[in-house]
């Protein structure tokens, strides 16, 4: 396929497609995009009001906003979804790789079942997985240039700290940090730079549940600067990654998480 740069007067806005971006981090994510300059791809299991509400904030930032609806952990309808994806702007610089699921219900290792087992491995994973593929892929036909492409995969602060009440969780999580970087180094160099952003203790609807329990341990000094993270806090790393900030950096992850990741003797 052969593609016709624009002329050099004509600035060439970037798209980028935010998976789970109907409310909480995914909002975020695409809100600090269409700062920077992008339209928004908005991606979830449906249309709702909270839709809708990521859609008018992205626009009031200047961008522009699609929602295509699709569930990741379907493999099948990928081509089709990644397709209408590329056609929603005409280009597509910049997957975001943010939906998820939880668990139920938290409890001991040695309770989990298969079901919940599979439900987080197949969003959080293979679905992940298979999506970042298919978007690698379709990547690969365009011609490179301005602006950069890159894939942001958000992983958990969980891909390394263990958390034995949702060990299927944890172990969803942590296999995206070798994910990041294989594709990290298969796509370097058509020039698609591939990260991992690891949030910490983040103020979302997910949270929730355990908000009073978080609380306790955020004034115990869980994390250096003693404050919950909010969405936002996220949606700015990511969009900075997904600016070209840093051409010369991939396969690495950035701890949006207060300094919780560290060890402290």
């Amino acid at each position: 396929m052969i593609v016709t740069p624009p002329p050099a007067s004509v600035k060439v806005r970037p798209a980028a497609l935010v998976t789970g971006a109907n409310r909480g981090i995914g909002r975020a994510i695409s809100v600090a995009l269409a700062v920077r300059g992008f339209d928004i791809v908005i991606n979830d299991l449906e249309q709702t009001a909270d839709t809708d509400v990521t859609a008018t904030e992205v626009q009031k930032q200047g961008g522009r906003a699609k929602f295509i609806a699709a569930d990741i952990a379907n493999t099948v309808r990928h081509p089709p979804f990644v397709e209408a994806a590329f056609a929603a702007f005409g280009r597509l610089d910049c997957l975001v790789n943010n939906a998820g699921v939880q668990v139920k219900q938290r409890g001991d290792i040695l309770e989990v079942n298969e079901d919940s087992f599979d439900r987080l491995i197949n969003v959080n994973l293979r679905g992940t997985f298979f999506l970042t593929k298919t978007v690698a892929r379709r990547m690969l036909w365009d011609v490179p240039g301005d602006p950069p492409r890159t894939i942001v995969t958000i992983s958990s602060v969980n891909a390394a700290v263990v958390s034995p009440n949702r060990a299927e969780y944890c172990m969803s999580k942590s296999a995206l940090t070798m994910m990041n970087k294989l594709f990290a180094l298969r796509l370097a160099d058509a020039g698609i730079a591939c990260f991992e952003v690891r949030p910490g203790v983040i103020r979302t609807d997910m949270t929730k549940p355990v908000a009073q329990q978080y609380d306790q341990m955020i004034a115990d000094g869980i994390t250096p600067m003693k404050r919950w993270g909010e969405p936002e806090d996220v949606g700015r790393v990511v969009a900075m990654l997904a600016s070209g900030a840093l051409p010369f950096v991939t396969g690495d992850t950035v701890h949006v998480d207060g300094g919780l990741h560290m060890r402290v003797l």
